[in-house]
């Protein structure tokens, strides 16, 4: 593979096209010191038009860098190997109001790589956040969007204090993050670690979440994912969901989360739709197997009531019916009584919901399982249903 650089480039390393070396050290001081895109943007585009495999490096160091919005298709595969610091203005307003600070679209067999870092600098974003009260509030970027992105992989980048999301996916195939990292302190509002959406066989791996939200949620829309060997906590848990709010939402098939910690969390693992939405969709093979879970509040929640903020009704209940939902070998403690809670749709009943050791503690006791609108299947050691008033 042939190297190209960031507008720069290690001694001797040459782009296959015209064998010119890049040493331009005035352009890493721009950047430095500007936040200058160009440099970024020129290297995609002379690696997008090459005819063989080319390796973007961002070497080691700081570097300041404004909205970019990068996109195929691109001639032959690509990687970008990020070795230093990237740092978003701390200022939300300087980034123009766009989706996602750092865009990736429309290309196969990418490859991101690297042990550095994408800071967000989201500090001052989230005290300008006044979501909880305003469900009109104005939503700041996210530091990495990945858009119809097929057979790639994100291999070892952090992604750090993020002003709204960290990362997300929207229709990728076959996109698979290995070792990423997503921190942000427990406080930073919607710093999802990864947002998954109308996606098929996306795969989180030994990878590592510390954020303010969830750390991994899905969308409507997806096929075929997998969490596996993941660390969560602090935060709010793995979500499927929220869904049944929006027009046009698709059907949900297919997600295994296993061999996974999750610690010091407002969640464990959750399935949520919102009440009283016309939207009626299907949530259908969800597993989540071999979880360890310490000290976290609602270990296992299935959720249709979900109204944040209580900035929605309740009069009618959630149309999303939800089926073949397994949680299997699931230990540890709970920072709540009930550590399991049901709570399916009086409209559609969930069907095919199982538990199976489920071996949980609060204060050393066993937690009790609160129920409705569905009746469980108990294998092995797990709590029996306790009736609540039916949603």
């Amino acid at each position: 593979m042939e190297a190209s650089c960031f507008g720069w480039c290690s001694e001797n390393a040459t782009l296959e096209r015209n064998k010119r070396k890049w040493e331009n050290k005035e352009e890493i001081k721009q950047m430095q010191m500007h936040g200058d895109i160009y440099a970024f943007i020129n290297a995609w585009k002379e690696a997008c038009a090459a005819t063989s495999n080319v390796k973007i490096v961002i070497p080691k160091g700081t570097y300041k860098m404004r909205e970019v919005d990068v996109k195929g298709p691109c001639k032959a595969p690509i990687e970008i190997q990020v070795d230093g610091t990237i740092q978003a203005p701390a200022d939300p307003s300087q980034l123009h109001g766009v989706e996602k600070w750092v865009t990736i679209g429309y290309v196969s067999h990418f490859t991101f790589s690297g042990h550095g870092i994408f800071d967000g600098q989201g500090a001052t974003a989230w005290k300008q956040n006044d979501c909880t009260k305003n469900e009109n509030c104005v939503r700041r970027s996210m530091n990495l969007g990945f858009n119809f992105v097929n057979h790639s992989i994100v291999r070892d980048i952090t992604s750090k204090d993020s002003k709204n999301f960290h990362v997300n996916v929207l229709s990728c195939n076959n996109l698979t993050f290995d070792g990423f990292k997503a921190i942000a302190p427990d406080e930073s509002p919607n710093t999802d670690g990864i947002h998954i959406g109308r996606s098929n066989d996306v795969k989180v791996l030994n990878s590592k979440f510390a954020t303010g939200d969830d750390c991994v949620s899905l969308g409507d829309g997806n096929n075929r994912l997998v969490v596996k060997n993941v660390e969560c906590g602090p935060g709010h848990g793995i979500s499927v969901g929220s869904l049944g709010k929006y027009d046009n939402e698709a059907p949900l098939d297919d997600f295994l989360v296993k061999n996974v910690t999750i610690k010091n969390t407002n969640n464990g693992v959750r399935i949520k739709s919102w009440p009283s939405e016309p939207i009626s969709i299907t949530v259908t093979n969800m597993r989540f197997e071999d979880i360890t879970m310490v000290n976290v509040s609602n270990p296992i929640i299935i959720d249709q009531e979900y109204c944040p903020w209580n900035q929605c009704s309740k009069k009618s209940p959630s149309k999303v019916k939800i089926s073949k939902v397994s949680f299997k070998n699931i230990k540890g403690t709970s920072a709540t009584k009930e550590g399991v809670t049901l709570l399916c749709s009086r409209s559609v009943p969930c069907q095919g919901v199982e538990l199976t050791n489920i071996d949980l503690k609060y204060n050393g006791a066993p937690v009790i399982a609160v129920c409705a609108n569905v009746s469980p299947k108990i294998s092995g050691k797990a709590p029996t249903c306790t009736s609540i008033k039916s949603i």
